[in-house]
């Protein structure tokens, strides 16, 4: 791989690791030659050399009253690397931590609602993998299914085992059941429409910790799915369930 390649993966921008190389390659040098043999102006090679200097891969000494900048054995990469890495996971740690309150001042400023498609099994299966991730770190670990009868075997054959896992995850579940059939299981609870005795076409929906999936069938016969991310709609949809569930 051509080195400057890999340098700017490394993280560095094209005019840094052409400093750098320039550096690598003529040894001590002061900001004048480094600018006209890396051809970045020498305002900006200065600037440079101070980032790179932050980041241990160049030192520099004072020479006859000028400044020579000297380039840091190739290995420094390496321990520069890993401190990157250190960073990165101190920084993943405390967004980790702030993710709740920046979840809730997002959705309280408008934002925008978070939608995702997903096809086929392998698609309903992602959405039934989600359902359990998120549920399982909720302090309340129920959410709410409309159950729809002509979508329900679709449902079902992208996870087999979802209710088994469910139930070993105590998550629980209220399901109000579009057309005929359906059977509990486990950790849920079910009540059936008046005068649904036939089949009906409608999606298959879940209501889960700030978020919707609605199932359906495409004009194959193939299962499809709509997941939107946004708390006012989850809260608004949770509502219109539970007040419908109370009159069953």
């Amino acid at each position: 791989m051509d080195i400057q390649n890999l340098l700017i993966e490394y993280g560095l921008s094209d005019k840094e690791s052409a400093v750098y190389l320039s550096l690598v390659k003529l040894g001590p040098s002061p900001v004048r030659v480094l600018s006209s043999s890396s051809g970045v102006n020498r305002g900006t090679t200065y600037d440079i050399l101070k980032n790179l200097i932050n980041q241990g891969l160049v030192s520099y000494y004072n020479k006859e009253s000028h400044q020579y900048f000297s380039a840091e054995p190739p290995e420094k990469l390496i321990s520069a690397l890993n401190q990157k890495q250190k960073d990165l996971e101190i920084v993943k740690e405390k967004i980790e931590q702030s993710l709740p309150e920046l979840q809730i001042a997002f959705e309280q400023k408008g934002g925008k609602p978070v939608m995702s498609l997903y096809e086929g099994e392998k698609g309903i299966r992602q959405i039934l993998e989600d359902v359990l991730s998120t549920m399982e770190k909720q302090a309340d670990k129920t959410y709410y299914v409309y159950s729809s009868a002509n979508v329900r075997k679709n449902v079902h054959q992208s996870m087999p085992d979802f209710s088994n896992r469910r139930i070993k995850k105590k998550i629980s579940v209220k399901t109000i059941a579009l057309g005929p059939g359906g059977q509990l299981v486990g950790l849920d609870e079910r009540k059936w429409l008046p005068n649904q005795e036939t089949e009906i076409k409608a999606t298959y929906q879940f209501i889960y910790g700030g978020k919707l999936a609605h199932i359906s069938l495409d004009n194959s016969n193939n299962p499809v799915g709509v997941m939107i991310g946004n708390q006012a709609i989850y809260e608004t949809q949770k509502m219109i369930f539970e007040n419908l569930w109370n009159r069953l």
